[in-house]
């Protein structure tokens, strides 16, 4: 199974289409992600992230939905090891 998380676009790093690259946040941490297959992208857009690969854009009410299960999850885990 594949997973593909949500993260803001902070800033662009390279616009190329080839080799673009942004630096995202994910939950307040920041990592640079290749951008190619979103190159029309803008700050504070969410785009999702899998294997440090955008592969498309989402509206921001999507991904914090999607951020929000992600969290329940943890939380469920988190009670799980807990029986």
């Amino acid at each position: 199974m594949c997973l593909a998380i949500p993260g803001r676009v902070v800033r662009w790093l390279n616009r190329d289409a080839t080799f673009a690259q942004a630096e995202l946040e994910f939950d307040g941490i920041r990592r640079v992600c290749h951008m190619a297959c979103v190159t029309d992208a803008v700050e504070g857009d969410f785009v999702l992230v899998h294997a440090g690969v955008a592969i498309c854009r989402v509206n921001a009410a999507e991904a914090q939905r999607t951020l929000d299960d992600l969290a329940r999850l943890g939380e469920f885990e988190d009670a799980e090891g807990e029986l």
